[in-house]
């Protein structure tokens, strides 16, 4: 089993869609290479960046198959309303030879109960035992990951490899703490663009998976060199990381709201990628002010990159 793809930065691609409102699949495998190409070590596909609870199974299993077939790394995200469906999604994601697993959480029913979302987590790492797997924990899905239950899924399934954490600093530092630390075969990941130094420097990440990365792949992986370097004392990374991090930390912190998905596509559309326009709900779009605010923020932060490069040292050595 090979786990080497979650040593590294995993853009969550978005979903793109066609003027009738449906998967723009051409452009999500366009959008794959470019990412892996930039120096991601896979993708992620469909987490909530992609629209998961927009799109039927089909049409994520589509989009699954497309990346795989076009020879991109895909981890593939599970989340459903109910097991049946994540199930599916898993055995689809092993069949097809998706590269990994992202294991979300039961929603809606019986969300906060422990028991059935161990039950939930089993049937997913038991439909794909050979694909490596993370839990994502996450407030957003209502219920916490914690030690005791990653352990006793942990020795029933050796696939479960992994712990994503969305849930800022202090979940971090729990992960860190009481997970990871606990066994060193256990690796975590970054899941929130505002927390890449903290999760590397002071958590012992080995990855991370980014939002704000799809449309500011470099500056993203930018700073996750850095943060290595910085975990391994070096001072000048350490300046460094902190600087970029707080620079684009509006931008950033579009990830840690309800409309993540509307202000980075927006982002790509800020880039020039047209085919990010459009949303599966017509409705589903920021006001004037939002995209006003966020051009500002990109133009600011674009302009300082600009002139903070040029200063060489380390910036330099991990460009």
């Amino acid at each position: 089993m090979n786990k080497d793809v979650f040593n590294g930065v995993m853009p969550a691609l978005m979903t793109p869609c066609k003027a009738d409102r449906t998967p723009d699949y051409d452009a999500l495998v366009k959008k794959g290479h470019e990412m892996i190409a930039a120096g991601m070590s896979a993708v992620v596909y469909c987490g909530s960046m992609g629209d998961w609870p927009l799109l039927t199974d089909e049409e994520r299993m589509e989009g699954v198959e497309r990346l795989v077939k076009a020879g991109i790394p895909v981890v593939v995200g599970t989340g459903a309303i109910n097991t049946k469906s994540a199930v599916a999604h898993a055995a689809h994601a092993q069949k097809v030879g998706a590269a990994g697993l992202m294991v979300i959480p039961r929603v809606l029913s019986r969300g906060t109960v422990i028991e059935a979302q161990r039950n939930h987590f089993k049937a997913i790492l038991e439909a794909a035992p050979d694909v490596p797997a993370i839990i994502y924990n996450s407030p957003v899905y209502g219920f916490a990951t914690r030690a005791d239950l990653f352990f006793n899924l942990r020795s029933e399934h050796p696939n479960l490899i992994g712990f994503k954490e969305f849930g800022g600093d202090a979940d971090l530092r729990y992960a860190a703490e009481n997970i990871t630390s606990k066994d060193d075969e256990v690796l975590l990941m970054v899941g929130v663009d505002t927390a890449v130094f903290h999760g590397f420097v002071n958590c012992g990440a080995v990855g991370a998976i980014t939002g704000i990365g799809t449309a500011l792949p470099k500056e993203v992986l930018l700073l996750a060199n850095l943060s290595r370097m910085a975990a391994k004392g070096n001072a000048e990374a350490r300046v460094r990381a902190k600087e970029l991090e707080e620079a684009f930390s509006v931008l950033a912190s579009f990830d840690e709201g309800p409309e993540l998905v509307l202000f980075f596509k927006y982002l790509l559309v800020l880039n020039g990628e047209e085919e990010y326009r459009l949303h599966f709900n017509e409705t589903d779009e920021l006001n004037d002010a939002q995209r006003h605010y966020c051009e500002q923020q990109y133009s600011l932060f674009k302009a300082w990159f600009a002139d903070w490069s040029k200063q060489g040292g380390v910036i330099a050595q991990c460009l």
